[in-house]
């Protein structure tokens, strides 16, 4: 059975904030957030297919993926901002069929006993681009993600 994925979006703050617990060390939850091969394996639904077309999870580097399924592919880019191995990811995120609407995501890796807590803060330009991102079933994917990353992390 997997951690509960506890996912905050409060009315009238442009904020998704959420919370997930894993049964591994930091270091692997980390290394499954900056290596594209093993982000693929995990990250969205298990419906999605995701190509990773660019991933350089470094300070100043930036990355695109396309997800989605064989007639429908959604693409998303952003820029790295801080790495910091086993801490800290800031990046900008970009949802290519809404250009200019660039949003922030901070995730803050915390060690607990040999396990992981994760806690991500997404700031969007506006509490509209938000709803709009959460209308999509983002919930959904993060869930369903999170599900997955266990499964990687326990392989």
């Amino acid at each position: 059975m997997s951690n509960p994925t506890a996912i905050t979006a409060d009315d009238g703050v442009p904020f998704v904030d959420t919370v997930r617990e894993f049964d591994a060390p930091v270091s692997a939850v980390f290394k499954a957030h900056v290596d594209p091969d093993l982000l693929a394996k995990w990250l969205g639904p298990r419906d999605a297919r995701l190509n990773v077309t660019e991933y350089n999870a470094t300070t100043g580097g930036s990355w695109h993926y396309e997800s989605g399924h064989e007639n429908a592919m959604y693409g998303f880019r952003g820029v790295f901002h801080t790495v910091d191995t086993d801490e800290l990811i800031i990046m900008t995120f970009e949802f290519d069929g809404a250009p200019g609407q660039v949003g922030i995501s901070t995730t803050r890796f915390e060690e607990i006993d040999g396990r992981t807590r994760i806690v991500v803060h997404e700031v969007y330009p506006s509490v509209e681009a938000r709803d709009m991102a959460l209308a999509t079933g983002m919930n959904y994917g993060v869930i369903e993600g999170y599900e997955r990353l266990d499964e990687v992390l326990a392989a």
